[in-house]
């Protein structure tokens, strides 16, 4: 898979340019900066992104370079593949800034080059690909349907000058299911010791103020807060 997705990014540009896309209902669009109207930095990042869910996606609108195997990879998963070119100046920018997944799972295969790190204490920590291994990093909405059980994993990428560097990222979520139906924490984990840190909201609502905040600063799930006593006692 990893070899497929290096095989897209290595395309002619011509060839490329036929999935460029920032239409949101697209279900395969290549780009770089999808996140550019909102954050302060412009990240060092090709993607080319796929939705493979709700409705099956027709094989015919994938790249033919890595058709088949992205199909059967996505049998059971949404994804999107990262590709992150070799960077002349790497200290002066990143891969992928600071951030949480506004999902609840996100599974990862890295490829060789490394660069993932998490934050932990205050600290960036290397996470250093393992050959077959994948990374699990959970979302801000399993954060807050449990409650501050699990908490989300604060990552960003760093840029690199030894090679191109290839990433296929799984998020488990509900983006593009238009739904109203509202999302807080699990009635069976709060107590009168643990009442609900969280106010119910949408993933439509959620995923709003995600994006319209942009990144950095504070964490989303801030907003997302039970701002008085009556919040918290409704269990």
């Amino acid at each position: 898979m990893l070899e497929a997705a290096r095989g897209f990014h290595e395309l002619p540009r011509e060839i490329k340019a036929d999935y460029y896309s920032r239409d949101p209902i697209r279900k395969v669009k290549f780009g770089s900066n999808f996140d550019l109207y909102q954050s302060r930095f412009a990240n060092w990042r090709d993607s080319l992104f796929c939705v493979m869910g709700p409705e099956p996606l027709d094989p015919k609108e994938l790249p033919q370079v890595c058709r088949d195997i992205t199909m059967t990879y996505s049998e059971q998963v949404h994804k999107i593949s990262h590709y992150y070119p070799p960077c002349p100046e790497p200290e002066l920018t990143l891969g992928a800034s600071k951030h949480s997944d506004p999902d609840f799972i996100t599974i990862l295969l890295q490829d060789p080059i490394g660069g993932l790190q998490v934050l932990c204490q205050n600290q960036w920590i290397d996470v250093p690909p393992v050959p077959g291994a994948l990374v699990v990093n959970i979302g801000d909405l399993l954060q807050l349907i449990s409650n501050d059980r699990f908490k989300s994993a604060v990552h960003q990428v760093l840029a690199n000058h030894e090679g191109p560097r290839v990433s296929i990222a799984c998020f488990f979520t509900l983006h593009f299911y238009p739904s109203t139906r509202l999302y807080g924490p699990i009635h069976d984990l709060l107590s009168e010791d643990h009442p609900p840190v969280y106010r119910e909201t949408s993933v439509q609502d959620f995923l709003a103020y995600h994006y319209g905040k942009g990144l950095g600063g504070n964490s989303v799930l801030t907003h997302f807060k039970c701002q008085d006593k009556n919040e918290k006692k409704h269990f």
